[in-house]
């Protein structure tokens, strides 16, 4: 039983990571209604920018998020209002190209710059474990768990309680209306992007003292965030969290009792049973 349970602490904490990365995967696509394929490369290029910050100035990772969340921020938005924005009135499969375009030429520019190499923030806080009676936990992955739960009801405040979440709560739910109402929908979008790219900014910083930094480190995250999404429901907050903390504890339970190599067999059959059984996912909610 101590087992079993330390198996499911260790999955919601993994789920915190997720639910970051999911959590501004997302939002992008409850507001713009666009599928961001290059969501895993902007978590690399945060990532290589932690490393740097911190090689180079000696800044913790966790002080180097700040910078590089509003960096993110702003090559989001960017992103939005170049590429994305021309082609919100084009075919859905435009748009995913358009993405998949901006995740091949990040993935390309990291190659030339940085190589295949692998690169490790020099760091130790964040490294190490404490233990709580009979169980263990690192405390890099219970920081970033806290910090994933504490932006998840930060968000909430933030679309509920201000007029800029109630303005990407308006656009989301019906654009033309929200128009009408006054709303500046296309900076409601690039705002949107920016927020979704920015909680990947921060992701990077939680990341780096317990990962590696390589060109492809952005691809396991995200693949798992977008079935994550999918289960949660694709637009849904809360989806996303408790999506996260089902397929942390899957993951981390898989692992053990099947094998490290088909754990991720086991929670992508749980994507394709939802997409079966509930295509809108568990909290879904309706597209324009």
């Amino acid at each position: 039983m101590d087992i079993f349970i330390q198996l499911v602490i260790n999955g919601l904490l993994l789920g915190g990571a997720y639910t970051i990365i999911s959590l501004g995967l997302t939002l992008i696509f409850g507001v713009v209604r666009v599928v961001n394929f290059a969501h895993g490369e902007f978590l690399m290029i945060g990532m290589y920018l932690v490393y740097l910050i911190a090689a180079q100035f000696g800044v913790h990772p966790y002080v180097g998020l700040v910078p590089v969340a509003v960096i993110l921020f702003a090559l989001g938005a960017l992103t939005q209002k170049g590429i994305i924005q021309p082609l919100l009135n084009a075919d859905q499969h435009i748009q995913i190209f358009a993405t998949v375009g901006v995740s091949t030429i990040l993935l390309n520019l990291a190659l030339v710059i940085f190589g295949a190499n692998v690169y490790r923030a020099p760091v130790a806080l964040g490294t190490n474990a404490i233990d709580v009676g009979n169980y263990s936990m690192v405390t890099g992955q219970l920081i970033t768990f806290v910090v994933g739960i504490s932006l998840a009801v930060l968000l909430h405040l933030f679309m509920h309680r201000t007029y800029l979440g109630r303005a990407l709560r308006a656009v989301a739910q019906h654009r033309y209306a929200a128009t009408l109402m006054g709303v500046n929908v296309n900076n409601v979008y690039a705002i949107a992007f920016g927020l979704g790219t920015a909680f990947v900014g921060i992701a990077a910083g939680l990341l780096a003292p317990q990962y590696p930094v390589f060109p492809t480190v952005g691809t396991y995250f995200v693949l798992t965030a977008f079935v994550i999404v999918v289960l949660g429901g694709l637009g849904s907050l809360y989806g996303a969290v408790a999506g996260s903390m089902i397929i942390g504890i899957v993951d981390t339970l898989a692992g053990y009792y099947i094998a490290p190599d088909l754990k991720e067999v086991v929670y992508f059959g749980i994507f394709l049973l939802i997409l079966v059984l509930r295509p809108n996912g568990l909290f879904g909610v309706g597209t324009e």
